[in-house]
């Protein structure tokens, strides 16, 4: 009988897990892009059930999960002192991070010429071209600040003035790095630059429609012609002319020009422009949505002020820096009035020529608001000229060292309607000489400011310190 072996029950056979070469990749909805591998070997070993076999571990990037959309917000929700660091991580967070941005000073101009300004920030709204109009030293040790542009030097442009036409960029180049501009932001809102033609100003206005902003500095009267385009254009900075800086003109041509061109202005701001009473009446007359008007060390000749009455939606006007407020202005009956002006603002401006002061405030008449900052030359007589704005409710008054408490009550009292004072470091009003109808007046005033002498405050805050005795008791002999 042949042996038959017995049948027992059949084993299970266990397949072995698939390799790392037979994994199906074809399968994972994830790119192979977006998947990190993690392998950990042993050293060679005879086999062992004690000694582990080699690991595959396969981890798969969470962030890549999501899109760009919902990484954009997640950005955004970010504090900003993050986008720097966050940015570093990747390419792609990179590229999203560049595309929240939206501002950006520009301090190298060949980043602009070469592309990568726009590749790297395809949705900029507002771009300062100032600083990279200018030509950078080799090697810059000095910093000049200015309230208009602040800028790296050295010795080559110490002379006559810092910055000169030949220390700014060719008209051409600026004029190309314009038009890359142009046609990479659509949507530029704000944009400020220095020395540009009209050629240049004329590719922003024709591709940048949504312009509203624009701050221009060392411009001429033809380059002026270049953003007549710009239909949109309601904030407008000029700077003409900048001492120790540059100079250029501006004149009634200019003005004239960019009255007829830009109709929806909302606010000018004028910096050492010239121009006369021509210019004003041309922009009064044109911009008829004009509500702010600052001039800053503005040479005009004179006569401009009875050309403000055309301004007939005015409410605030502003001089600065202005070492005369407008030479032979002229007889009272034919300098008219700005019946919508609300604030007058004077800084830093010289206020000797009485006459001057006088058409100022009959122009003014119908002000509420008067501040008066570091004015020089204003003493009480030409200070008591202000009494004509009868309707006035806001009084500020700072750094005017010539002012004595007599200077304001005589004119105080003259405001039926004054409702706020507002009187810091006027070192010749002194609080022994308040009168007490002018305490009454403080009592009813609904905010009252009072610190015009700071030596006498700072004196009666270190009374009971015993500091500024010669030593006082801190300093006492053992």
């Amino acid at each position: 009988m042949p042996y038959s072996p017995t049948k027992g029950p059949k084993r299970r056979v266990q397949k072995r897990p698939p390799s790392c070469p037979e994994v199906d990749w074809c399968r994972d909805e994830v790119p192979f892009s977006h998947v990190v591998f993690k392998m950990q070997f042993q050293p060679l070993s005879p086999r062992n059930d004690t000694v582990p076999r080699k690991s595959l571990v396969i981890a798969i990037d969470p962030f890549s999960l999501l899109s760009d959309q919902l990484l954009l917000y997640i950005f955004y929700k970010l504090p900003y002192s993050y986008h720097s660091t966050t940015s570093l991580v990747c390419k792609r967070w990179m590229h999203l991070h560049g595309r929240l941005v939206q501002s950006v000073k520009l301090l190298d101009w060949d980043f602009l010429e070469s592309g990568r300004l726009i590749r790297r920030f395809p949705n900029l709204t507002d771009i300062d071209l100032v600083r990279a109009c200018v030509r950078l030293p080799y090697n810059p040790v000095i910093l000049l600040s200015h309230k208009f542009l602040s800028i790296q030097l050295d010795s080559r442009f110490l002379g006559d003035r810092f910055v000169s036409g030949d220390h700014l960029l060719p008209h051409d180049v600026i004029d190309e790095g314009l038009r890359i501009v142009a046609k990479g932001c659509p949507n530029l809102r704000k944009i400020g630059l220095i020395g540009a033609s009209e050629n240049g100003l004329s590719s922003v206005a024709a591709e940048c429609l949504t312009l509203q902003e624009l701050e221009l500095h060392y411009c001429t009267d033809l380059s002026l012609r270049g953003i007549s385009g710009c239909q949109n254009l309601q904030i407008l900075k000029l700077i003409g002319s900048v001492r120790e800086l540059y100079n250029s003109v501006i004149s009634d041509i200019g003005l004239t020009i960019l009255a007829q061109g830009c109709r929806r202005l909302v606010k000018l701001e004028l910096c050492g422009c010239e121009g006369s009473y021509d210019g004003i009446k041309a922009i009064g007359q044109c911009c008829q949505m004009l509500e702010e008007l600052t001039l800053c060390d503005h040479r005009m000749d004179g006569g401009w002020l009875s050309a403000l009455s055309f301004c007939g939606n005015l409410k605030t006007l502003k001089l600065q820096s202005c070492q005369s407020i407008g030479a032979n202005p002229g007889s009272d009956e034919h300098l008219g009035s700005c019946p919508t002006l609300e604030t007058l603002h004077l800084q830093q401006c010289q206020m000797r020529d009485k006459k001057s002061i006088r058409a100022l405030f009959l122009v003014c008449e119908a002000v509420r608001e008067l501040v008066l900052h570091d004015c020089w030359g204003l003493e009480d007589e030409a200070f008591g000229i202000a009494s004509i704005c009868r309707r006035l409710k806001s009084l500020s008054v700072e750094g005017c060292s010539l002012l004595t408490v007599e200077g304001l009550d005589s004119v105080v009292h003259s405001w039926k309607e004054l409702q706020r004072l507002r009187v810091v470091s006027c070192n010749n009003i002194k609080d022994s000489e308040v009168t007490p109808a002018l305490a009454t007046l403080f009592s009813i005033l609904k905010e009252l400011k009072w610190r015009p002498d700071s030596r006498s405050l700072l004196s009666s805050s270190l009374a009971e310190t015993g500091m500024g005795k010669k030593g006082g008791k801190f300093f006492k002999r053992a």
